[in-house]
């Protein structure tokens, strides 16, 4: 059999297999499990499987709904505080002088709709298929241990995190960056709803990290990973990256307490300057290469700029243009 006819072979394969998973079921998923031994949070997962029927449209609705409710939810907070909640949390916004208008709000809304039902919907749908061919658990039950679930999550963010280093400095190569990341890099002041204002092509690029790590980790491991710490995982994937485009630092925010962790006040200069600070979770990776000397440097003035004005002493504006690398 030649190359090209063992293609097509694979190729008919895998969609005979997708086509077949796609099916509704006429067997009850959970014959022989014991539900006495389940708690409420697992029986609701059964119940939800067993209602719909086929597991991959049960995963698809379930994924996606659950994307838009955290990405949305997590928004409103940060949209009630740049639009309300001035008068308290305006000193600790990164950039004083720029706030969202009303418009870049909604039109930021409605791009970002666009590509989740454009873009990310037929990948989250796709995303069953896929986590079963490599092992995932996905309908079954019951659910992993909390301490199993947190290594592996720790894992998917140290992972994610040096993916995302790698390709969001590709990205701002001067052969392409205008082609793809320009579009994200509209707001040079973010707010939370622009956190997933990207280019269809950068969506995919960097969602490999988001997906491709915990995907890669079950193939390697046997399979020893379940969906619902793939939902953790997006949840709290979806939290850092919204806080990260908060435009806001408070003396409460994660960075404050956990000193590797980059968060707001990282991410906002690397807006702010078009470059510096790639990374997305932690800090450490854009120390190791360098790429951190701009911010520090700007945090610094910042610091001493601050510290001038205490004192009563003639302040000079801190400069806030900076050369891309």
């Amino acid at each position: 059999m030649s190359v090209y006819q063992n293609l097509y072979q694979n190729a008919t394969n895998i969609i005979t297999t997708f086509y077949e998973s796609t099916k509704q079921l006429d067997y009850d998923l959970y014959a022989g499990v014991d539900i006495p031994s389940l708690n409420w949070a697992e029986r609701l997962w059964m119940s939800w499987y067993n209602w719909v029927g086929n597991p991959v449209l049960a995963t698809g609705i379930f994924a996606f709904l659950m994307h838009e409710l955290i990405y949305f939810g997590r928004c409103i907070p940060w949209i009630l505080i740049d639009n309300y909640g001035q008068s308290w949390a305006g000193k600790y916004k990164l950039q004083e002088a720029k706030k969202p208008s009303t418009k870049q709000q909604w039109e930021c809304t409605k791009y970002v709709l666009k590509t989740h039902f454009s873009v990310e919907l037929p990948q989250i749908y796709l995303f069953h298929p896929m986590a079963a061919s490599v092992g995932m658990k996905t309908w079954q039950v019951p659910f992993p241990t909390w301490q199993t679930m947190f290594y592996q999550i720790a894992l998917f963010f140290i992972m994610e995190d040096a993916w995302h280093y790698f390709a969001h400095r590709a990205l701002h190569h001067r052969s392409i960056y205008k082609y793809i990341h320009k579009l994200h890099h509209e707001f040079s002041a973010p707010f939370g709803l622009a956190a997933e204002y990207a280019h269809p092509i950068e969506i995919l690029v960097l969602g490999i990290g988001t997906v491709g790590g915990p995907l890669l980790w079950c193939w390697a491991s046997g399979g020893n990973m379940h969906l619902i710490t793939m939902y953790t995982w997006i949840t709290l994937r979806l939290f850092q990256a919204v806080d990260a485009h908060s435009g806001y630092d408070f003396p409460w925010s994660l960075n404050k307490f956990f000193p590797l962790w980059a968060g707001a006040d990282h991410h906002d200069f690397h807006h702010q300057a078009f470059s510096n600070c790639y990374s997305t979770s932690f800090r450490y990776i854009d120390y190791i290469f360098g790429t951190d000397q701009k911010y520090h440097a700007f945090r610094d003035k910042q610091k001493a700029a601050k510290a001038a004005a205490k004192a009563g002493q003639k302040v000079e504006k801190v400069d806030d243009h900076f050369k891309e690398d």
